[in-house]
């Protein structure tokens, strides 16, 4: 199985689990690697209740160093955060990436303006929302991530629609130019598994994009985003069977931010 990494641990106060369960469930799901990459600090600690303040970084690498012991040899353990692309706080992300050696970041949006979008507590602000708008921020906003070259991988590019939420039309008016972003970036993007278990039903990216992303060039990675033992490597024959049909034979490996890859494995 790709290297699961995106995964997250409880001091994103919305994921259960230990490390050896986590590392456990990654050894019998036989992925090559495991990557640990939780919610990151904001520029402010409180700024919201589902991530770790920036006090609790040195409890993440604890809880790393656990993982890694529990790995003991049987499977590379790789260390990462997930930052969120907040405006007007870019320059935060240099205060994280230079706390330690990362073996990689992930860049995503969460948030338009102070609504983060993705979260069930405010759903009921979709409904009064103008859709179309929504998609054009998010879309702008998540270019501009690209184009600022801090990231080693765009997390789940298309979460606006997480909420079953979409315009109408040919929704590649909106993937082509962040494409393009990600493209120029050279930036990896991930299939996200965790799409098929929320409202939308569908992975992140959907195949649209999918095909975008590989005619452009554009690496990938497989992730499941878990917050629970049993989500590591959750869907990844169905994963497969996407990047494949998209025109993917590889995946990306990363150490110390840089790149090496592995062929992806025949869909079962």
């Amino acid at each position: 199985m790709p290297a699961d990494y995106h995964t997250h641990t409880p001091l994103c106060k919305h994921a259960e689990g230990e490390p050896e369960e986590f590392i456990a469930a990654a050894i019998a799901a036989g992925v090559s690697e495991y990557g640990i990459s939780d919610h990151a600090p904001a520029h402010v600690d409180g700024f919201d209740d589902w991530r770790m303040d920036f006090a609790e970084l040195d409890d993440y690498m604890q809880w790393i160093d656990r993982a890694k012991s529990a790995a003991e040899g049987k499977i590379p353990v790789r260390i990462g955060l997930e930052c969120d692309w907040i405006s007007g706080h870019e320059s935060w992300i240099d205060t994280l990436a230079e706390f330690t050696s990362w073996d990689y970041l992930i860049g995503s949006v969460h948030y338009l303006s102070d609504w983060d979008f993705d979260n069930p507590a405010w759903l009921e602000k979709w409904a009064k929302t103008d859709v179309e708008d929504a998609w054009d921020r998010y879309w702008k906003t998540y270019a501009k991530m690209a184009d600022s070259g801090m990231f080693d991988i765009m997390g789940h590019a298309d979460l606006i629609k997480k909420f079953g939420y979409k315009p109408t039309g040919d929704l590649r008016r909106y993937y082509e130019p962040a494409v393009d972003a990600i493209a120029s970036s050279g930036c990896a993007i991930e299939l996200n598994t965790a799409g098929w278990h929320k409202p939308c039903a569908e992975a992140y990216p959907e195949p649209d994009f999918l095909d975008l992303a590989f005619s452009a060039g554009i690496p990938l990675v497989i992730s499941s985003d878990s917050h629970h033992p049993s989500e590591v490597a959750r869907d990844f024959d169905r994963a497969i069977t996407w990047a494949r049909e998209a025109g993917y034979t590889e995946t990306v490996l990363f150490d110390q931010r840089q790149r090496s890859f592995e062929p992806l494995p025949e869909a079962s």
